[in-house]
């Protein structure tokens, strides 16, 4: 399972509303890279794959993972947070066993430590 924080839903809602292409939705996913192994891919995408995907529906807000991805995002939260006149989305993985000083990658128990590399 996966949340998404009232602060979030609220920032996504307003984002989605804003967006021209009808049927878009939230997709969260994982990339290989960034100094721990593995980054952060959030987005709006209206591309689905039954075959593919798994589809969840948090705080109203319609949610797409990767079945791939689903393993390393289980638990996942997103958060957003202001900060004086700006404001980002955090992310707190439980899954994560390392991650980068930036916060944008992470590494898991079961990859492989050969992956992380140091943060510059």
């Amino acid at each position: 399972m996966i949340e998404i924080t009232e602060s979030a839903a609220s920032r996504i809602k307003g984002m989605l509303e804003q967006q021209e292409t009808p049927g878009m939705f939230l997709r969260l996913g994982v990339a290989s890279g960034g100094c721990s192994g593995f980054s952060y891919a959030m987005g709006f995408d209206n591309e689905e794959s039954d075959a593919d995907d798994v589809y969840m529906n948090i705080q109203d807000i319609k949610l797409v993972v990767s079945k791939e991805d689903l393993k390393y995002l289980n638990g996942l939260q997103v958060d957003f947070e202001e900060s004086g006149m700006s404001g980002g989305f955090t992310i707190f993985n439980p899954n994560a066993v390392a991650t980068c000083g930036c916060g944008s990658s992470f590494r898991t128990r079961e990859e492989d430590e050969t992956l992380a590399q140091p943060c510059d």
